[in-house]
């Protein structure tokens, strides 16, 4: 593995932003300093642009096995890449479940043709597969499904659901109204670490703030932070997804979680369908997201709606930390040298035809965003830059102890 030298990378340090350079070397990184006088097999010129930790998605659905006609492994990851991420984390919600060891084993193969770091979701199941979750080793979580989704994963026994936060090393859950309260009620009883995915509703975010505590931690979603209830009728089965749209007042509400502190990671669970299932007259529920999901956020921030150091929090250093990810979320030296480097004037429309992703379309079709990757690093392997894509394979991830 050679060495790269990342030249002129703009950083925030102490609070404010100064240039440093970026050795990389055997896949972590090295030095960072202002000056670096060193022999790199590779330079890379960020120009003054900022660098930044690379995106960690904790909510994504690769389809593999049984759904690969929707996304594979290949497919998604060159989307993760081009828009910034550099580790995703898969749910189990496939075909067959990820229910068993086995099964979980069978992903692991799948996902070796990633050019993008991985992890696995196991899953729970309402015939009781808890044998199998204790089995389970180098999973990020198991996932409780405790509201209805894609697939047929739900979980509505709340003894059994008390025995998969026992016996799981953290949970992950998709759990609305109700089975909210229902999730971090037992998440206190059982004394287990809580992941609850893509909160919406302004009233879930009311209870979140008086009954949340530091074993708990709320993700929202790109849909649900930029789309409402008032775009439904526009996206037709395009905005189909769950949970669903909510109002505008809940989409305030969600915004001013983010900037408070309250929304502890954004996860775009990029969910994709074929054009023609959306297009349906029974569409199935879920969107794409990996490839606009920092864009929106970037372009957020050329609003003045959400600062950069935020976005970091959000993106890397939160799900790094919340899920024990090794070597991940920083740059430091140390760390896997997994960065994004940001063109945060560049304009660009987004094209469903100019997507990565198998599906070929994203909600935001047409949407005009300022901020976007121009280059993405994965164990100091440059897999993407300036539109085009690498493919140079990699690797699953570890985990501390949380």
């Amino acid at each position: 593995m050679t060495r790269l030298l990342v030249r002129n990378a703009r950083m925030v340090v102490k609070g404010r932003p100064v240039i440093r350079q970026i050795l990389i070397d055997q896949g972590r990184i090295s030095r960072v300093a202002v000056r670096i006088k060193v022999d790199a097999e590779r330079n890379l010129n960020a120009e003054g642009n900022f660098v930044i930790p690379g995106v960690i998605d904790p909510h994504v659905h690769f389809r593999e096995p049984g759904l690969n006609h929707k996304e594979d492994w290949m497919t998604g990851s060159r989307a993760a890449a081009a828009g910034g991420v550099t580790t995703v984390l898969d749910m189990p919600n496939v075909k067959p479940p990820t229910f068993t060891v086995k099964r979980l084993q069978k992903k692991r193969a799948l996902a070796s043709t990633s050019i993008v770091n991985y992890g696995f979701h196991f899953g729970a199941s309402a015939q009781d597969n808890t044998s199998e979750i204790r089995k389970a080793r180098g999973v990020a979580s198991t996932k409780v499904y405790m509201n209805s989704t894609t697939g047929n994963l739900l979980v509505e026994d709340i003894e059994l659901i008390r025995k998969i936060f026992s016996c799981s090393r953290m949970v992950t859950a998709h759990a609305e109204e109700q089975q909210l309260e229902d999730a971090v009620r037992i998440s206190k009883e059982t004394n287990k670490r809580l992941y609850l995915c893509h909160v919406t509703l302004a009233k879930e975010l009311a209870f979140l703030k008086r009954a949340k505590n530091r074993h708990m931690f709320c993700e929202a979603t790109p849909h649900h932070l930029f789309l409402s209830s008032k775009d439904e009728k526009k996206l037709r089965g395009f905005g189909m997804m769950k949970p669903v749209l909510k109002s505008e007042k809940d989409r305030r509400a969600l915004w001013a979680a983010v900037n408070r502190g309250l929304i502890d990671a954004v996860g775009s669970d990029h969910a994709p369908h074929l054009l023609d299932e959306k297009k349906s007259a029974a569409p199935p529920s879920g969107v794409t997201g990996l490839e606009t999901m920092l864009p929106l956020l970037l372009d957020a921030f050329n609003k003045r709606n959400i600062s950069l150091s935020r976005i970091v929090e959000l993106t890397s250093r939160n799900p790094a930390r919340i899920f024990g990810l090794r070597n991940k979320g920083s740059i430091s030296p140390g760390y896997d040298a997994d960065l994004c480097i940001l063109d945060l004037n560049m304009k660009k429309k987004v094209r469903n035809d100019e997507l990565h992703t198998k599906c070929g379309w994203s909600p935001f079709d047409g949407w005009i965003l300022k901020g976007w990757p121009m280059a993405t690093i994965v164990n100091g392997n440059i897999v993407f830059e300036k539109g085009d894509i690498f493919d140079i394979k990699a690797k699953e991830v570890e985990y501390d102890e949380v």
